[in-house]
């Protein structure tokens, strides 16, 4: 039987703001590489200028100032590759602009190339955002792409795509997880805007499929997955994989600390008692029958 050429291959998925390792068009990559030619081009200039003023206070000043001068210079870097990735996004989007749907994975698909274009586009600078140290460049960079946030969300731990991406305030995204407006399985590929509510605790490792709504003061616990276009309820806890209500979240509740029973003074052990209820395992108890089956 003989194979069917379009049939996929194992994709490489880079899921987040990267586009996949193997783009539809090899050419794509001259947007890459512009970015990055402008972006040290400006900064070049910052050093020459730097060390002109330094000729006759070279070495004092040098010592000095330069740490401070490579912090500036990778402001500089950043806020240039921004920038010029906005101004192409701008004109890509004349062409043809991004929309909700199943697309063929396929280098004929309209939907299918822009986007991997505009994946390309977004690569330098969202990577070059993510290395800072201070997460409000991230923030920043995600504002500029059309991801609606705000500084108090903490993103920085975790990759989130770059457009049809809605998050509320207070959002707090875990170590090594990922938000997606899109996703690709096998020959098709899906947008779908996501929706992250106010108050959203997002647990380490854990994916939120394209299409997804979180409702307000939601916990999706570490390691857990939603579907593509599923509705968490508002004030609950998920768990698994796919993820399931697990229990009412009372974690952002108005007088806390008198449901609890715990004083002000005493909230060190909050953390027990959470550890008590959300993290104590649920399994039924193994007998002593099962026990020596087991050895």
């Amino acid at each position: 039987m003989e194979e069917n050429p379009k049939m996929s291959v194992p994709a490489p998925l880079n899921v987040g703001p990267f586009t996949s390792l193997v783009m539809v068009k090899k050419r794509y990559i001259l947007f890459y590489l512009i970015q990055i030619w402008l972006s040290f081009f400006v900064m070049q200039y910052e050093f020459w200028w730097y060390w002109s003023f330094l000729y006759d206070w070279k070495y004092i000043h040098f010592i000095a100032f330069f740490p401070l001068l490579v912090f500036v210079m990778y402001v500089t870097l950043v806020f240039v590759s921004l920038g010029s990735s906005k101004l192409l996004l701008l004109i890509v989007n004349v062409f043809h602009k991004p929309k909700e749907g199943v697309f063929l994975r396929d280098a004929s698909d309209k939907d299918y190339r822009y986007w991997s274009i505009r994946n390309t586009i977004k690569k330098w600078p969202v990577w070059l955002s993510h290395k800072f140290p201070l997460p409000w460049l991230d923030n920043l960079c995600f504002k500029m792409f059309g991801v609606k946030t705000t500084f108090s969300n903490s993103l920085f731990e975790g990759w989130c795509d770059c457009e049809m991406v809605i998050f509320g305030k207070n959002v707090v995204l875990g170590q090594a997880s990922i938000v997606q407006s899109a996703v690709i399985v096998g020959n098709l590929f899906i947008m779908r805007k996501t929706t992250i509510e106010d108050n959203v605790r997002i647990g380490a490792h854990s994916i939120v499929m394209p299409g997804t709504h979180i409702g307000k003061n939601c916990i999706l616990s570490g390691c857990s997955l939603t579907t593509v276009g599923q509705k968490l309820d508002e004030g609950y806890v998920y768990v698994g994989a796919p993820c399931k209500k697990y229990k009412k979240n009372v974690f952002f509740e108005d007088g806390l600390e008198d449901k609890l029973g715990i004083l002000p003074e005493e909230m060190e052990k909050l953390h027990e008692l959470y550890e008590d209820l959300y993290m104590k395992r649920k399994d039924r108890d193994i007998t002593e029958e099962n026990n020596d089956i087991i050895s």
